[in-house]
């Protein structure tokens, strides 16, 4: 399927701009990152505990972190996350101690408890799980004469965690918000008022890490990206010539350095699902360069009197239509996980949105450019040792005619 026929674009008249745009992304990046001492590494590396919290309204980031700096030692972070409107907040501390994390984990939760749902003391649906409301529900529904299996009421109970995970985002306000969940008769939901509470939050999700776990795994992801960067070095370098491999790497290593600098430019953490999103883009980008690159060599035989700069704006209409359909498919699914992914996958799809779109240009206005100014210095370094050899040559015609001509002159002597 081609979109483009016969285009002619100059796209290498475009490379200092472009070129200019990507310089400029990396001093802003570099920039921000030295003045912060660094990327904001997530929970993965930097160890501590984490919480997502979803809360029925607006939460008071003030009041949270007041209640839980009295509780916990050492820093708090707390922070509203999604679009207005989504109530959520990811409370972070950052203790070291295997044990102090998990105990800070359980003093969250009960700092919450205590502050938000004072005074309640039946289980709490929004933040119970299946096994304790089945245990919880079990002989107040026999004695409301409810009759229901075993597994019956396993199934009322998972089919109403479901309801409550996927359609309230993990946090009901009534119960009477079950009433169209199969099973949930009127007197199940009665039971359920008598029996339980609703919390107006929801712990959506709870991470542990502990430090050295961390350490060892952001050495693991540096690691990780420099192999494939030096094994891809390594494949093109095989395959077409070592500069098609060093302007293949530079073009993926500029496209990982905007894509961290971006990170840092908009306060995002980076944790193991943005690296897995930049080994992604590593391989992605690398591709859509490989493309290009067989491309400029088929037409290497074809068009031999072509210059090399023709030649590429040549190569890169003839690809144009397959880089426009895959990255643009691509990138519709990337910027779909970004606005529609949730929190958990926001910075993955933030990474893949700005990598799909660096990635993309970097192959055409990049890599290519590359592959032209090695050939300009090439040729020029040849020009100049054929014009200094030319220039030998022609010295020593010069002395040897003037050896000839002195020749008589001493003779006559």
């Amino acid at each position: 399927m081609e979109l483009f026929r016969d285009t002619k674009f100059d796209f290498l008249g475009w490379k200092w701009p472009f070129i200019g745009a990507s310089v400029a992304l990396l001093i802003l990046g570099i920039g921000s990152l030295i003045l912060k001492g660094g990327p904001s590494y997530g929970i993965d590396f930097r160890g501590g505990a984490l919480m997502d919290v979803k809360f029925a309204s607006q939460p008071p980031v003030q009041q949270i972190r007041t209640a839980l700096s009295s509780k916990i030692s050492g820093a708090i972070s707390v922070t509203s996350v999604g679009k207005p409107g989504d109530n959520e907040v990811l409370i972070g501390t950052e203790l070291k101690d295997a044990a102090a994390l998990n105990a800070a984990r359980q003093t969250m939760a009960e700092t919450l408890k205590t502050t938000f749902a004072p005074g309640a003391t039946k289980l709490d649906f929004n933040n119970a799980g299946q096994e304790a409301l089945v245990d919880q529900l079990r002989e107040p529904l026999q004695r409301a004469s409810v009759a229901l299996s075993e597994q019956q009421l396993q199934d009322v109970v998972r089919a109403m965690l479901s309801f409550r995970d996927t359609q309230r985002s993990g946090l009901l306000r009534g119960f009477d918000e079950l009433s169209g969940v199969p099973g949930v008769t009127p007197p199940v939901i009665r039971v359920l008022k008598d029996e339980l509470s609703l919390a107006p939050f929801a712990i959506r999700r709870t991470e542990v890490v502990g430090a050295k776990v961390g350490a060892d795994l952001e050495w693991q992801a540096i690691k990780a990206t420099l192999y494939a960067l030096a094994g891809m070095l390594v494949y093109i370098a095989f395959r077409f010539e070592w500069i098609y491999g060093v302007a293949a790497v530079v073009a993926v290593f500029h496209d990982t350095l905007v894509t961290i600098g971006l990170f840092s430019l908009f306060n995002k953490e980076i944790d193991l699902t943005v690296v897995a999103a930049l080994l992604t883009l590593v391989g992605y980008s690398m591709n859509d360069t490989i493309v290009v690159f067989d491309r400029i060599r088929e037409n290497l035989k074809l068009l031999r009197k072509t210059s090399l700069g023709a030649l590429i704006n040549v190569s890169v209409n003839q690809t144009l239509s397959r880089t426009v359909l895959t990255s643009g498919l691509t990138f519709l699914t990337a910027i779909s996980l970004f606005l529609f992914g949730g929190q958990v996958l926001h910075g993955f799809a933030f990474a893949l949105v700005v990598g799909i779109i660096i990635g993309t240009y970097s192959s055409i206005f990049i890599a290519s450019p590359i592959l032209v100014f090695w050939q300009n210095f090439t040729e020029g370094r040849g020009k100049r040792v054929r014009a200094a050899s030319a220039s030998g040559k022609e010295s020593e015609v010069r002395s040897d005619l003037s050896r000839r001509a002195e020749a008589p002159k001493a003779r006559k002597g």
